[in-house]
């Protein structure tokens, strides 16, 4: 059991990247050529205990979400742990409400991001403890500015009544594992040789849900998903990703011509800002049966709660870094499951997988209750480079076994994609 007593002396942030852009892994058709990286941050206690945390970036201004955790660095260290989680709204106010660097968000973009890091690191450091009952979890969350669509109260109840049946999904989810898709195979900037080769071994490994990249041209849109789809046949779910490309109209008309392939949803079809638009794609969509997901750049729970109440959405995909850390998560979750819809998170890039995990499984376990239409995205990279990787069986999450938040990554990936100053990098240049 861990003594909360450890008081937190020292934070460092590494800037770690990646070059996925030299193969084309992660392509899409807004980041044609993205170098998986994170701000890594680890904090340190006067007794030796370490957390760890990260948030995710695509190469280029990952050294500027550094710059922001060590700007919030001041507000961490020498903070006990148990100071923390005994009021941990406080704790994630002070982080997001700073009466200078709220300016530059608030609670949005780079500062959201370094907050994220910051909190991942206290949330893995304070896993290694047992037991969080409801109370303290609802105690976790910041309910300002979201009142008008779930209260402290209601939240409460969704958590409690969700206690029934809780030990029946644990054993179900040690046993089987929650639902996965993959979006490894069909990246844009992949050739249809590797398209269909990675499609068929996704198949032959028990894979049933595939993502594709689409938006950057109609012709190519069609002629990728008519191959996707007679490789994976008429029952397997398909689901088409823009990544914003689009302005609204231009979406409908798109996305109506795709949908002889059967998509299961469109993702991020236009700017990630545009809630009225998305709920006009929404409505124009509904007829053929494609639902909108979106939410790996929803900028926080403000934002998820607009889109919920203008129906906006079908999928509430849920991001572990884009969002303030669990806390801001455990509200869009509780959010969403109070307006009956399905949460679907992004996960992929440097360790989202790893932490999502916990997420997602959170949800079925407290909260929904519920595997209708609910499935986490999984991306086959990079987890070679983490102390505690995903397992995937048989197309499933299997929850994990370590203490922690599974984002302590190995230190010698570490010093290696340093950048510059790693071997990697300096090979490069």
């Amino acid at each position: 059991m861990l003594k909360m007593t450890k008081t937190i002396i020292k934070l460092t942030v590494r800037d770690v990247r990646f070059p996925t852009s030299l193969e084309q892994h992660g392509s899409d058709a807004m980041h044609t050529d993205p170098d998986y990286s994170v701000a890594y941050v680890v904090i340190e206690t006067d007794q030796g205990m370490q957390g760890y945390g990260l948030t995710f970036t695509v190469g280029r201004g990952t050294e500027i979400v550094v710059c922001a955790v060590e700007a919030l660095s001041a507000l961490v260290v020498g903070k006990s742990l148990e100071e923390i989680v005994s009021d941990f709204r406080g704790f994630y106010r002070l982080l997001t409400s700073d009466g200078q660097m709220r300016w530059i968000g608030p609670e949005k973009g780079v500062i959201q991001l370094a907050t994220a890091a910051v909190l991942n690191a206290v949330w893995d450091l304070w896993a290694r403890s047992e037991g969080k009952d409801p109370r303290k979890l609802i105690s976790c969350i910041d309910f300002r500015y979201i009142t008008d669509a779930l209260t402290e109260e209601e939240a409460l109840d969704i958590l409690v009544k969700a206690q029934t049946g809780k030990q029946q999904r644990v054993d179900q989810m040690l046993k089987e594992g929650y639902p996965a898709y993959t979006t490894s195979c069909a990246w844009l900037g992949y050739s249809d040789q590797l398209l269909k080769q990675l499609c068929t071994d996704a198949l032959n490994d028990g894979w049933t849900k595939f993502k594709v990249k689409v938006g950057a041209d109609l012709k190519d849109d069609i002629r990728r998903c008519s191959l996707i789809r007679q490789m994976i046949g008429p029952h397997n779910t398909l689901m088409i990703d823009a990544n914003q490309r689009w302005d609204v109209g231009e979406a409908i008309t798109w996305v109506t011509r795709l949908a002889e392939y059967k998509p299961l949803w469109i993702e991020e079809p236009t700017s990630p800002d545009d809630i009225l638009g998305h709920a006009a794609i929404s409505k124009a969509l509904a007829p053929l049966g494609i639902g909108v997901a979106t939410g790996e750049q929803c900028h926080n729970r403000v934002m998820f709660k607009q889109f919920l109440q203008a129906s906006a959405l079908q999928f509430v995909q849920i991001d572990s870094c884009r969002l303030g850390s669990v806390n801001e998560n455990l509200a869009v979750l509780l959010m969403a499951h109070k307006f009956k819809v399905p949460v679907c998170p992004h996960a992929g890039g440097v360790g989202l997988c790893e932490l999502v995990q916990h997420l997602i499984l959170f949800d079925y376990i407290s909260v929904s209750a519920s595997l209708d239409n609910r499935m986490c995205e999984f991306v086959d990279h990079l987890h070679q480079h983490f102390r505690s990787p995903v397992v995937i069986q048989n197309a499933h999450y299997m929850p994990p076994k370590d203490p922690g938040y599974s984002c302590e990554m190995l230190e010698s990936s570490v010093q290696t994609h340093q950048y510059p100053q790693g071997q990697v990098w300096k090979k490069l240049q």
